[in-house]
């Protein structure tokens, strides 16, 4: 199953930062089981989700600075701190902003935001991997005018 945990792309200036919204439904599977009776999204997923903004814009920061196209992987995280829980009906807000680039990989500084109330930080270093995939290519690229409109 693929998880995509951004609903819209609210900010996008590449190679430096940007913003995107989740709205949190009760009827994400995950739900089920975390927790019965009082659910809260899980850590790993808000971490997923500003991973998920944050490949997004170093790839595209890759392509603009150096021409390149690749996968950003993500292979550390750094400082991450949760402060808050995530529950059925909030809106999370995620801002991320570019700290490094370079044609092996890069770094950002994250945060989830809900409420007003910063929810989650951490710092994440990706290393780009080359992948010869055109579906691949065409599926992101749909993806990417669907959360820019």
């Amino acid at each position: 199953m693929r998880f995509f945990l951004i609903d819209k792309i609210t900010e996008w200036q590449v190679g430096e930062r940007a913003g995107a919204v989740k709205n949190v439904a009760l009827s994400e599977d995950f739900f089920d089981d975390h927790f019965p009776r009082r659910p809260i999204m899980p850590g790993v997923l808000i971490v997923e989700g500003m991973a998920q903004l944050s490949g997004l814009l170093l790839e595209a920061g890759l392509k603009q600075k150096y021409g390149q196209s690749a996968k950003a992987i993500l292979t550390v995280l750094e400082r991450t701190k949760f402060r808050e829980m995530v529950r059925p009906g909030d809106t999370l807000t995620y801002r991320v902003e570019v700290a490094a680039l370079s044609r092996s990989g890069g770094k950002t500084s994250a945060q989830a935001i809900c409420g007003g109330r910063t929810v989650a930080t951490t710092g994440m270093v990706f290393a780009f991997k080359d992948v010869d995939d055109p579906m691949l290519e065409a599926t992101r690229d749909a993806l990417m005018k669907i959360w820019l409109k």
